[in-house]
């Protein structure tokens, strides 16, 4: 079993979590971040407990500086750093290039380092886009068809990431065990104001940012869970190679807007959209807004996600998805992200 751990990108949504499970069985935890003097200090406010347990090194996905420094020591590493944009890119690139880079060099700096397990956070957008059916369900035996004209930069990105460190793998890994961890849309608490792009679907129900709800959904998992899995994945032996889907049951908006009424008192819930956005309004919304513009290709798709892999492999299995969705409502509220 491993004692010291790599968690790359500790700030952000998941990292975060991954840290905090980690500590809490008495891991030592490395940690990358892009900027040390902007960043430990929240990190040390959020384990003060931590002390020398938690070391937190200086490391971007497009340099090698302070990769070395940060893998030195460390028997397993959990690669969940990847840039997530808040709006579309100006160039698909822009996220591809340090997506597949920045998780080759985690690779290459694990090896060199003699880390015995590899845990890249992928994404179920590399396994369930670039197709042109309505309602389909994936496992981890498939893969997106990043060439379809229907799918976009960020999942593009992380499908290619993830060929990117199997085909490093096959020719370069050596005895070190690879595993993805592919989640679906990640919800559920967040620990402050600074939270993933994913919960700002719930914050803009809430908000009143969308006035009637688009016909998409995606599959929706726990963070808590997601973070779970991860730790299984470093811990457990012999699962080179392994692809784990985690992924709850498929949600389109108007039905997780449905969940917040019913869950949350009727002032928390008053701009929570009650009806369905026409597809005509999206396309003409489209044409002004290039993020809409980008997803207007899934209106109407219906992916689900069999995810007992995971269950049978490693006993995994994720919470119902509504106290996902009433918590992470909960939790933004209370630290006024969303004003009630």
């Amino acid at each position: 079993m491993p004692s010291t751990i790599l968690v790359t990108g500790g700030t952000g949504y998941i990292g975060g979590e991954v840290i905090d499970q980690l500590l809490a069985k008495g891991y030592t935890v490395h940690t990358t971040v892009r900027k040390k003097v902007k960043s430990e200090p929240g990190l040390r406010a959020r384990w003060p407990e931590a002390g020398d347990r938690l070391k937190v090194f200086q490391a971007d996905l497009m340099s090698d500086d302070g990769w070395a420094e940060a893998c030195a020591g460390c028997d397993a590493v959990a690669h969940v750093a990847s840039p997530i944009p808040a709006a579309p890119p100006r160039h698909e690139d822009d996220l591809i290039v340090p997506a597949r880079e920045g998780t080759l060099r985690a690779l290459r700096f694990a090896r060199d380092a003699g880390a015995k397990r590899f845990v890249q956070t992928s994404s179920m957008a590399a396994i369930a886009y670039g197709r042109s059916e309505k309602v389909y369900t994936v496992s981890e035996s498939d893969w997106t068809n990043a060439d379809h004209p229907d799918v976009y930069a960020y999942v593009k990105s992380k499908t290619i990431a993830e060929r990117a460190a199997r085909e490093w793998m096959a020719s370069e890994g050596g005895e070190m065990e690879f595993v993805s961890v592919n989640p679906s849309m990640v919800l559920g608490p967040v620990y402050n104001a600074d939270f993933s792009a994913s919960v700002e679907a719930i914050k803009q129900l809430l908000d009143g940012s969308a006035p009637l709800a688009p016909d998409l959904g995606f599959a929706v998992v726990d963070i808590r869970d997601i973070a779970d899995l991860h730790v299984r994945c470093l811990e457990e032996s012999g699962l080179a190679g392994e692809r784990f889907l985690a992924a709850g049951k498929f949600m389109k908006f108007i039905e997780i807007g449905q969940v917040l009424r019913d869950n949350l008192p009727a002032a928390h819930t008053r701009k929570v959209p009650t009806r369905q956005m026409p597809n005509w309004m999206v396309h003409l919304l489209a044409l002004f807004n290039p993020g809409i513009r980008t997803i207007k290709s899934e209106l109407g798709k219906t992916r689900h996600a069999n995810a007992s892999h995971a269950l049978e492999r490693l006993g995994w299995k994720t919470r119902d998805e509504e106290t996902t969705i009433v918590e992470c409502a909960k939790s933004l509220i209370e630290h006024g992200v969303v004003k009630v």
